[in-house]
């Protein structure tokens, strides 16, 4: 899985960047929201990302904000949401925005979504609701256990660290001592900065 990238910003259309990681070039999906904030083109950038693999494609969702990338991953969840629709939600409403309609059970603001009736706008607040009640704080499962979630992030680096072409014993010795309480992202850098190397 690639949890996040960071490098030049090469360009922007209406729907997608195109970031360039040491000469490779990533089109990434984005929301109207994400797209606005990235800074110019030639700039660095660093965008949190998920990966979505099907028979017929694999294609790069990013986000500025790890609460937009978990409100993304609930929404495509949801039966009948895809991640054009989550993308449309997320250009409509602040991650804070719609989880308070959810909440409130707001049918005719979730409607505003682009390609959102009120029959799919009534579902994603029946499967929703319970879980985002707490509001933005629910999307990050604050109750899962401190040692199972070390242990999750320590193989979502591990995997990363193979893609980048790492051998798995070079990956075990670099997570050795590796930080807890702390981003994914801060797990993967510790673990390139002891190989020493900042791919």
């Amino acid at each position: 899985m690639i949890a996040f990238l960071k490098g030049r910003l090469a360009g922007k259309t209406a729907a997608a960047a195109f970031i360039d990681v040491n000469g490779v070039g990533y089109a990434v999906g984005m929301s109207q929201a994400s797209l606005s904030k990235l800074p110019e083109a030639g700039a660095s950038v660093e965008v949190h990302t998920y990966l979505q693999v099907r028979d017929d494609a694999i294609a790069l969702y990013g986000f500025m904000t790890v609460e937009e990338k978990a409100l993304f991953e609930r929404l495509i969840g949801v039966g009948g949401v895809g991640p054009k629709v989550a993308l449309a939600a997320l250009s409509v409403f602040t991650p804070q925005a719609l989880v308070a309609a959810i909440a409130a059970q707001d049918v005719a603001a979730v409607s505003k979504i682009p390609g959102v009736g009120k029959k799919t706008a009534s579902r994603i607040i029946l499967e929703l609701k319970g879980s985002l009640d707490q509001g933005l704080a629910s999307l990050f499962d604050e109750g899962e256990a401190p040692a199972a979630r070390a242990a999750e992030q320590l193989r979502g680096a591990h995997e990363a660290l193979l893609s980048m072409g790492f051998t798995a014993a070079e990956a075990d010795l670099a997570l050795k001592g590796a930080p807890e309480g702390v981003s994914d992202s801060a797990v993967l850098q510790y673990a390139l900065k002891r190989l020493g190397t900042e791919r």
